[in-house]
């Protein structure tokens, strides 16, 4: 079987088809700039075909797609024959609220509740959703798609953990609660992590960092998440790249009164004018801030420092919530890359008993136990493969598993 995994934002769509008999990917690609302009990088992973990297007219998804199709079949760049032997296609959806809890078959009643879900996610699932339609225009009905929901894996959490301390009728007329993102991420590294150590997953309690540009940290007790540090939006948690994370809201209103803000603007302040980026004035880019504080820079070491603090606070509650902990997880852009700040943040978990081994910590792209032998926790670096997951779970429900 071969899955298309779609994942689109607003102006961009990013792809990879993958033949689910060996999980290898044959082909991946970005269409860039979609309604102003267009720019397809399409890189064929089979057969030895050249990559094809111009500038081409997308004045809409249905346009890229269409492109993504025809470098996928052509002789010149394709890796399949015909898109007869495209078996399925597997979307990407960043919200699914509380009505999906796992990924489903897209059908029109589907497509309604993800538009509902819309308010949650606005930047988010109006692309999604405009992706599914684009398929549907240049595929036909023929071909099952499948929704694959970034917050799905986090419906698992209990009670306790995704309700806000609010009004009650918040949460039961309006769905304020924790929703908790990078559900595809924490689920394929935990999975992975796991089979690595030759155990169950329903015996072990893990902690999973998707540390990037965009973090957050899962607690995963027996294989499904039991808490997660993003919340109702992905605001919530760590300092990120541009993000704020966790803020009193008191100084919200503090800033807003002073400088004469608009929730708006305030918002874009949170969002795009802070976390590590606002902190340092140098950079959102974790290497510009490692070269700077290297040169001397103090406040994009307080950048860094703070973001190590963060999520070896998060973590640690996590190990309190679980009761215990079997081994962490270090995956995504920072997370798999950073050497310095996974051993920074590694400092503070002398009391689980870890040890970072130097040498097995400067590794990267490949899975690894950064952790020595005699670590009572053991640590890992596990590369993520979200388009995996979603490859998997639009296989089984295609073939009905």
């Amino acid at each position: 079987m071969k899955i298309l995994v779609i994942n689109a934002g607003s102006s961009s769509l990013k792809y990879q088809l993958i033949d689910m008999e060996t999980e290898s990917v044959m082909a991946k690609g970005l269409c860039e700039r979609i309604g102003i302009g267009g720019h397809l990088k399409h890189t064929p992973l089979v057969g030895g075909k050249p990559v094809y990297n111009e500038d081409i007219e997308l004045p809409t998804h249905a346009e890229a797609i269409a492109a993504v199709i025809d470098k996928l079949t052509s002789a010149e760049y394709g890796v399949v024959g015909s898109m007869k032997e495209i078996d399925a296609v597997g979307h990407r959806v960043v919200h699914g609220g509380e009505k999906f809890a796992s990924s489903v078959l897209i059908d029109d009643a589907v497509m309604e509740a993800i538009a509902q879900c819309t308010p949650f996610a606005p930047l988010h699932n109006p692309a999604n959703i405009t992706g599914i339609l684009a398929c549907r225009k240049v595929m036909g009905d023929d071909v099952p798609m499948v929704a694959v929901f970034d917050t799905a894996f986090h419906q698992t959490m209990p009670k306790k953990a995704y309700m806000y301390a609010l009004p009650y009728d918040y949460y039961k007329q309006d769905g304020i609660r924790r929703y908790g993102f990078h559900g595809t991420s924490h689920k394929y590294v935990s999975s992975r992590c796991a089979e690595i150590m030759g155990k169950p997953i329903e015996e072990l309690k893990l902690v999973s960092c998707h540390l990037g540009n965009g973090s957050s940290i899962c607690a995963v007790d027996g294989g499904k998440s039991v808490d997660t540090s993003m919340g109702f939006t992905p605001l919530a948690g760590l300092p990120m790249g541009t993000r704020s994370g966790d803020l009193d809201p008191g100084a919200m209103q503090f800033i807003m009164n002073k400088h004469h803000l608009a929730i708006d603007e305030m918002l874009n302040v949170l969002n795009k004018k802070s976390g590590v980026d606002g902190v340092s004035g140098v950079s959102s880019d974790f290497r510009d801030l490692d070269s700077a504080a290297g040169e001397g820079n103090d406040r994009a070491k307080l950048a860094l420092d703070m973001f190590a603090y963060w999520v070896a606070k998060i973590a640690g509650s996590y190990v309190a919530a679980m009761n215990g902990v079997d081994a962490i997880i270090f995956t995504a852009g920072v997370g798999e890359n950073s050497a310095d700040t996974r051993k920074a943040i590694c400092d503070y978990f002398g009391y689980l008993g870890v040890t970072v081994d130097p040498e097995a910590n400067k590794k990267r792209g490949e899975d690894v136990m950064i952790s020595t032998p005699d670590s009572k926790v053991k640590v890992y670096v596990i590369p993520t493969n979200e388009e995996l997951v979603i490859a998997r779970d639009t296989r089984d429900i295609v073939s009905g598993k």
